[in-house]
């Protein structure tokens, strides 16, 4: 990373005030005939810009809300109009009216119903308490069509400060760099998505649609510290904002962009060999770096007539009988780019992230990864099992959380763990 304005320079900033030190101590006055010199004041430090505002989906179509602050909250309408104030320690509810929302206190006060209700805390250090959340900054209430949606506005790094440990978990400090990497990645997914559900009402969402926000309980003191360390740092290439993704285990190999977001081509969003120089994988230290699902002949036929219709077009009732499952194409990361499901007609093709929607475990949850072998009993003519061994969790694009540890405890720093996954860019400060 290129030295920047604030690390170069406390020698040429101390220089004046030295200058001026050595001229009143050695002299003592001013000789005759020498023109007097203007004193030089002392260089005020540049105070930091502020950080854009960022507006987070955290409630969407919930039936209500109940609010309350750590001290007094201000209640008012979008255009600053006062509705009324709650009391510190009390908690009201916010439901809807028709296509309008209404506040009850717990004494039985109504508002007047209301388009939108702004909360803002009368303490400058309170918080808001949302369904039992807290949360720093402000916080909008919407009606929506199913019901409220809740959007809490405030500024980008103290959003980062409740991203960046509920994506990474809590960590060592040896482990550190990992978390300024996620905060730089982090920050910058936040400024290239901004106003991505903006018919929503909001900028990101708080779950893993954008990044994982989890308000003032997802802090911790790392966290913090990762986000100060990194203030307004960025991942940019060719001076433009980064396309940013990141995802928990890579297993040994990152993916080309293409395999997983048909659109997002881009010169540093490639794939790459992602160990150390013993052929070790840096995130071979992650819980998901290895695993293993079965399936019998019924739980893998209930599995495709739940997941294979929406992904293919077909009815639940085409899925009669399973005659084969075969990885029938493999991107060049090594991960399954097309699944063949033989049902007694044509076969069936599964492309790309929908593999791991269609090869739901038992559990629902999605397939960890693309990138697994299969063994197939008896295919050709009715399957009555199949296992399925993989390798790493996520879609395997650019920043790998775990490989990210590893490296952090290989003694990599920050800068040097995202020019590894992400070649060609650059770090640069934007505010």
């Amino acid at each position: 990373m290129a030295t920047t304005g604030a690390d170069a320079g406390p020698f040429r900033r101390a220089l004046p005030l030295l200058l001026v030190g050595i001229v009143s101590c050695v002299s003592g006055s001013i000789p005759p005939g020498r023109p007097a010199r203007t004193p030089v004041p002392a260089p005020q430090p540049v105070p930091p810009r502020a950080d854009p505002e960022i507006r987070v989906g955290v409630l969407v179509a919930t039936a209500r809300v109940l609010v309350a602050g750590t001290d007094a909250l201000v209640i008012s309408e979008p255009d600053g109009a006062r509705v009324t104030t709650i009391p510190a320690g009390e908690t009201w509810q916010v439901t809807t009216v028709g296509q309008k929302l209404t506040l009850r206190s717990p004494a039985g006060w109504v508002s007047p119903s209301l388009d939108a209700v702004t909360l803002s805390a009368a303490a400058p250090e309170a918080l808001l308490r949302l369904n039992g959340k807290l949360y720093r900054g402000t916080a909008d209430l919407l009606r929506d069509g199913a019901g409220i949606t809740v959007v809490n506005r405030l500024g980008l790094e103290a959003y980062l400060s409740g991203v960046v440990s509920a994506e990474m978990g809590r960590r060592s400090p040896s482990e550190e760099a990992a978390l300024q990497a996620q905060a730089v990645i982090s920050r910058t997914y936040a400024l290239r998505n901004l106003g991505k559900w903006r018919r929503q009402g909001f900028d990101l969402s708080a779950g893993v649609a954008d990044q994982v926000y989890g308000g003032v309980l997802s802090e911790t003191p790392e966290g913090r510290a990762a986000v100060a360390a990194t203030r307004g740092f960025l991942l940019t290439y060719n001076g433009a904002t980064a396309e940013a993704f990141f995802y928990s285990t890579c297993g040994g190999r990152t993916a080309d962009a293409v395999e997983a977001f048909r659109g997002a081509a881009q010169p540093y969003l490639r794939s790459i060999a992602d160990q150390d120089e013993r052929g070790v994988a840096y995130c071979s230290i992650s819980p998901r770096y290895r695993w293993h699902e079965e399936w019998s002949d019924r739980s893998l036929q209930a599995t495709l007539e739940r997941n294979l219709p929406p992904v293919s077009g077909i009815r639940k009732e085409q899925v009669r009988q399973v005659r084969d499952i075969r990885v029938a194409h493999r991107s060049p990361s090594g991960r399954v780019d097309q699944l063949a499901i033989a049902l007694g007609g044509p076969e069936i093709r599964v492309a790309g992230l929908a593999i791991r929607q269609v090869l739901r475990p038992p559990t629902g949850e999605l397939l960890r990864s693309n990138a697994f072998t299969l063994a197939v009993t008896g295919g050709g003519s009715r399957v009555s099992h199949v296992a399925a061994d993989g390798m790493g969790s996520g879609h395997g694009v650019g920043f790998c959380q775990w490989g990210a540890v590893g490296r952090a405890r290989a003694g990599q720093g920050y800068a040097q763990i995202l020019a590894a996954y992400f070649p060609g860019t650059r770090v640069a400060r934007r505010y």
